[in-house]
């Protein structure tokens, strides 16, 4: 059940209906029930899998509380980190590993075997999700909470279970302390974001999908300037269908009366790549930070200590997203570039004759630079940012290293002999995220929503008129949404 299907609006239609009609004591047992229902139709029976997550990281987060001893505790936040990885690894590492292992092993004679392992959907999410309770609770950042069926609600909660964003305890157990209620603000803003979603996903991300999914299929049939054309499409297409996913997401959550935190903010107008990860899926690079880069020591154990540990952290970060060599070299490279952009940044402080210090080598040259000049540094900044990160999304589409071999033949015009298929839709695409990033800038707000007031007149022509677009010129074919496989 994908957010843009017609079951869904039904679903989605019938658990509101429920939540206004009932008593207010039974609305989150409702949200509850709905959330494992929608969870059971991808396959029922990791229903189970995700009760046991609750029940361990539950149990785990009172005895935190109940033990007074530092190495009490640590076994506590030991055996949780254990349960939640150990889950995820077999699930979803198991195989990789095993495959990998078996290119030395077989030389030795021991012989490897794959297991049929299915996916959990959204494993990776409510692990991370979990995970966080009870590191908050370690950490004495939050307390326990004492209904169970308030924490599994949090853990399974529909709207952002498949592919988040990654909700904390601590912002997401408070609000179940109040009633559960929907209000007209709430619907109609929620609404306009689902919406705003929606379009993201079926008018932007899908319309380019065609040409994404065949260049990387069979690269060797095309050209150098369609191959060039799919990196740029498929920059655009994860944007706007993982943004998508999330709007959605926010959308239906303030539809029933919650509040998440923004997961993208206007990304592909960072200036370098430390402000990229600022704008990209926050809430995995904020919780990347805060729970394994700054456990590992972060920056307080010296410089070298620091490009390790932002080493670590990306190339974890990037095994995260899926079992393949190909994630872990992008996660490599954006670490690699994090700590050549840090390294930068600290040796472009310099000082003054008077000892101060200056931040950048570009406010040593002086201050008399007019702002043509400024602009111009910016927009050479932005696209040089863009560049990087479209090319390195190479590594996170390809299938396989053969296949990436051959993309970067054609991109380095290597081999730019094949068909030329200059689709219209990538042009489109991105002229309308590029508006749509430079408004949201200009606007401080959200890229793609243009609503001063959710109840105004313009708002409501807007959203109609978003309607009949996406209804007239949407393809007839969705693809899935991209982080489903995560």
């Amino acid at each position: 059940m994908i957010f843009s299907s017609f079951s869904f609006l039904i679903f989605f239609i019938i658990v509101l209906g429920l939540v206004i009609c009932l008593p207010q004591k039974v609305r989150k047992l409702v949200l509850l029930i709905a959330s494992y229902y929608f969870y059971a139709y991808w396959d029922v029976r990791f229903t189970l899998l995700i009760f046991a997550s609750t029940v361990i990281d539950y149990t785990l987060g009172h005895l935190l509380v109940h033990f007074s001893t530092p190495r009490q505790r640590k076994v506590c936040l030991a055996l949780s980190v254990i349960a939640n990885l150990g889950f995820l690894g077999f699930f979803k590492y198991y195989n990789f590993f095993i495959d990998s292992a078996d290119v030395i092993l077989s030389s030795w004679g021991i012989g490897t075997s794959n297991l049929d392992i299915i996916l959990p959907v959204g494993i990776s999410f409510y692990t991370f999700q979990t995970m966080s309770y009870t590191i908050d609770i370690y950490r004495n950042r939050l307390k326990p909470t004492k209904d169970f069926w308030d924490f599994a609600l949090f853990v399974s909660f529909f709207p952002q279970l498949v592919a988040g964003p990654i909700v904390r305890a601590s912002e997401f157990l408070p609000q179940l302390d109040k009633p559960v209620k929907i209000t007209k603000a709430n619907l109609w803003a929620g609404s306009q974001i689902f919406i705003v979603g929606l379009f993201k996903k079926l008018m932007i991300a899908d319309a380019v999908a065609p040409l994404v999914d065949q260049v990387y299929a069979y690269p060797e049939y095309f050209s150098s300037l369609t191959v060039w054309l799919a990196i740029i499409a498929y920059s655009i297409q994860i944007y706007a269908d993982f943004s998508g996913y999330s709007d959605m997401a926010i959308g239906c959550a303030r539809i029933l009366g919650f509040r998440f935190n923004q997961n993208f903010n206007m990304p592909y107008l960072s200036k370098n790549i430390s402000e990229f990860w600022r704008r990209w899926h926050i809430s995995l690079s904020g919780w990347l930070r805060d729970y394994l880069y700054i456990s590992l020591g972060g920056n307080r154990r010296g410089s070298i200590r620091t490009y390790v540990n932002l080493m670590i952290t990306m190339i974890l970060g990037g095994l995260w997203h899926g079992a393949s060599w190909n994630f872990v070299l992008w996660g490599f490279l954006h670490g690699l570039a994090l700590c050549l952009h840090r390294l930068w940044s600290n040796q472009s402080q310099t000082m003054n004759m008077d000892g101060t210090h200056i931040d950048t080598l570009d406010d040593a040259i002086g201050t008399s630079r007019n702002g043509v000049f400024d602009a111009v540094q910016r927009v050479l900044s932005v696209l040089c940012t863009a560049s990087f990160v479209s090319v390195v999304w190479v590594f996170f589409r390809s299938t396989s290293l053969s296949t990436t071999i051959t993309i970067f033949k054609k991109l380095l015009l290597i081999d730019s002999t094949g068909v030329t298929w200059v689709y219209i839709y990538v042009p489109i695409a991105v002229a309308i995220c590029l508006g749509a990033h430079i408004v949201g800038s200009l606007r401080n707000s959200d890229e793609l929503v243009f609503f001063d007031h959710p109840n105004s007149y313009r708002a409501a022509f807007a959203t109609a008129l978003t309607l009949i677009l996406i209804y007239v010129f949407a393809p007839n074919n969705v693809s899935p949404f991209i982080y489903f496989q995560f």
